[in-house]
């Protein structure tokens, strides 16, 4: 097996908040709850995982690698921060699915819960389509942000009030292929 690359930690303007082994762990983790939940109504149903472009999918790719169960994967676009690092508040659908989802089992993935409120819209977005069933997954949560109650029904991590990069997360779309999940520091 080939090492991924080193990366020169003395430069980055951000510090490790999350190593690769750990998400690597909880990944599986949740694959694995999600197969004991879902292989049984993947018989009578499509269960339909959907990521969230673009911080979702390396934590997708990862996690559907861990469902021992037959799944469709799909993708939708949403944004609320641009190349910002703060929301601006006004949800933007910038993909659809490509394929309908009603009476299908469906698990969102999501790369990070902050605020609550673009998912908040997702959910009721994709709810009003009639699927069997619709779940949460986030890699990441911020409680301390949280302005909208959101139900995450699998969670890999919940971390402090600090802008995160890394393992899908981007600052104004760079830096979503380091390893790990670091977080900016101060200048």
């Amino acid at each position: 097996m080939v090492a991924p690359p080193a990366w020169n930690r003395s430069s980055e303007p951000f510090a490790e908040l999350i190593s690769a082994d750990a998400i690597a762990a909880r990944v599986a983790e949740i694959g694995a709850q999600i197969t004991a939940e879902y292989a049984p109504l993947a018989r009578s149903a499509d269960v339909v995982v959907i990521g969230v472009l673009k911080g979702s999918v390396i934590f997708l790719a990862d996690l559907v690698r861990q469902i021992a169960a037959p799944i469709f994967v799909d993708f939708i676009g949403i944004s609320s921060y641009g190349d910002a690092t703060v929301s601006s508040g006004v949800v933007q659908i910038t993909q659809d699915l490509s394929r309908p989802i009603e009476g299908k089992h469906v698990i969102v993935v999501e790369d990070i819960v902050d605020t609550g409120h673009t998912v908040h819209y997702l959910m009721e977005n994709l709810a009003t389509r009639r699927p069997a069933s619709i779940k949460l997954c986030s890699l990441l949560h911020k409680p301390e942000r949280a302005e909208r109650k959101v139900e995450i029904h699998y969670l890999g991590f919940t971390i402090p009030n600090k802008f995160v990069v890394g393992y899908g997360l981007d600052i104004a779309q760079q830096f979503r292929n380091l390893p790990f999940i670091g977080y900016v520091q101060g200048p």
